[in-house]
């Protein structure tokens, strides 16, 4: 899934230890607008924390996740885990066109018309 979302908070960095190594994550929450209300949706990002040190709060960026729900003790818990981020592409200003130049208007009697057509 792919959303288009704005960096509304970025939260600190949970280390640990697993039998597979060292981990770490970080949680980073996007608000998306749509139509006249915001959402927030928070997104894990796992061992990625170069993905996340090059974010900055305020800016958009273009967020591809895997949504996944797993069941422990009878509840439902659900991640939502980044695997591309791109900053979001501006639209390119269209290009500026020259002023338009009107014709002076001249003081003098307008030219005599020229009548080249045979009789």
């Amino acid at each position: 899934m792919e959303f288009e979302g704005t960096v509304y908070k970025i939260l600190p960095v949970t280390k640990g230890t697993s039998a597979r190594g060292e981990w770490q994550r970080q949680d980073v929450v996007f608000e998306m607008n749509e139509g006249s209300f915001t959402r927030k949706i928070c997104v894990t990002f796992f061992n990625k924390p170069d993905d996340v040190a090059r974010l900055k709060e305020g800016a958009a960026y273009n967020v591809s996740v895997n949504i996944e729900s797993r069941e422990y003790n009878g509840r439902w818990y659900t991640d939502v885990r980044a695997w591309r981020i791109q900053p979001k592409q501006e639209a390119a200003p269209a290009p500026e066109m020259p002023p338009i130049v009107e014709e002076p208007a001249y003081a003098s009697a307008p030219a005599q018309e020229v009548d080249d057509l045979p009789f």
